[in-house]
């Protein structure tokens, strides 16, 4: 328990509304077994002070009864519950993307994540930066009610212009989120530049944001060590999505013998888009990774370096077994296609396994298939999705760089 605590504070005397926690926990999010009493005035989507179950001041959140997560803590400390905490924060986030040296040159690229939901204490939004474009996503009523006066805020800070908001139907019901009807002016796709490739982000039948501005700098580093294998690299890109590594091997790694693989056929397209924007020739295609893989190899195929970034395949604490197979039989298949001293790229976007247990899970796929592995590092998302310590789980990007022999 924090030293230097301040006074508790009866129901009767504290300003509403107000929830109270029935346990002690930093944890921005607050479930139903963890939320005592709430001012009677508190309605869905407002924002409230929070006190400790000793009635003394805690924090701000926003408070939805019925949602899944019924209290999101955003601020830590005896204050009011104050737009302008919320603002600040807002702000905060901003600064910090001006000041990331990965992001001094802005002719390099211009994609990168605004805000990072419990990473800058604003649970449950989500801004990604695409050009003149802010595409939002919101997971909690309170941040979507407070979109009206928090774009403006962005687009004048930031010197956008344009925004796309999008909400998972699954969340709207849960959050109780009224989704008006699509704007006819929002945007629809929008080029970006990420050091030295163009990419067309499709608002519309992307994934998530439409972009994973997470792996922007593992894109530059796969393609920078390609470039030192040589130009007579072959590289493969499995779960390839819109190409970003397969274009980053070709346009800065000079690789010409380049194939990415990817279920989803409108991902494909996609990435056949951009290749043609970067008049970059690039095989892609259209299969089942696990499927390709697998006549490879019955094929006798081998690659020089090989990226493997698999979406998320762990969803609940339910399919974690399943899930866990999964990656070990594709990090297997994957490896076998490896020529010896080959380089592996191996990711996991899944937030319920942990980075340990995912480099346990690609070494006993690599033992088992009578491989070692070289590790030489393990990197994750840009400084541009940061973590706070009392959120780690917002630390979801795992990614292995090793050789394989």
């Amino acid at each position: 328990m924090p030293s230097n605590l301040p006074d508790p504070v009866p129901p009767a005397a504290r300003a509403t509304p107000w929830a109270q926690l029935k346990y002690f926990t930093y944890h921005p999010s607050v479930y139903p077994r963890m939320l005592g009493a709430v001012s009677p005035d508190a309605k869905p989507g407002d924002l409230v002070g929070v006190y400790d179950k000793d009635n003394r001041p805690f924090g701000v959140g926003f408070y939805n009864p019925g949602a899944r997560v019924p209290l999101r803590v955003l601020h830590h400390g005896p204050a009011a519950p104050d737009e302008a905490l919320l603002e600040t924060a807002l702000d905060r986030a901003c600064e910090l993307r001006e000041r990331l040296p990965e992001l001094a040159d802005r002719a390099a690229t211009d994609a990168w994540r605004v805000v990072h939901s419990d990473g800058d204490a604003l649970s449950g939004l989500v801004v990604d930066r695409y050009a003149d474009v802010l595409c939002v996503e919101v997971h909690s009523l309170g941040a979507h009610r407070r979109l009206g006066r928090w774009l403006p805020r962005l687009h004048a800070r930031l010197g956008t212009t344009r925004a796309t908001v999008r909400v998972d139907p699954a969340i709207a019901r849960m959050e109780g989120i009224v989704v008006s009807p699509d704007d006819a002016d929002a945007p629809t796709t929008v080029k970006i530049r990420e050091h030295g490739v163009r990419y067309e982000v499709d608002f519309a039948a992307g994934h998530k944001t439409g972009f994973f501005c997470d792996q922007r700098e593992n894109r530059r580093r796969f393609g920078e060590w390609v470039r030192r294998l040589g130009p007579g690299t072959r590289v493969a890109d499995l779960c390839c999505y819109t190409g970003g590594f397969a274009l980053a091997a070709r346009i800065t790694g000079g690789a010409e013998d380049i194939t990415g693989v990817d279920l989803d056929e409108a991902a494909v397209a996609q990435a056949r888009r951009n290749a043609n924007l970067n008049q970059a020739r690039v095989n892609w295609v259209h299969a089942d990774a696990f499927s390709w893989a697998r006549q490879m190899l019955q094929n006798g195929e081998k690659w020089d370096a090989l990226v493997l970034d698999p979406p998320k395949l762990v969803f609940t604490r339910d399919d974690v077994s399943d899930g866990r197979q999964k990656y070990q039989d594709l990090n297997g298949l994957a490896m076998q296609l490896a020529r010896p001293g080959a380089l592996f790229v191996t990711c996991s976007c899944s937030g319920l396994v942990s980075e340990e247990e995912f480099e346990q899970l690609v070494i006993r796929a690599a033992h088992r298939h009578g491989r070692r592995l070289q590790f030489l590092d393990r990197t994750g998302a840009g400084p541009d999705h940061p973590v706070l310590s009392n959120c780690l789980e917002s630390r979801y990007l795992k990614v292995f760089w090793a050789r394989v022999w």
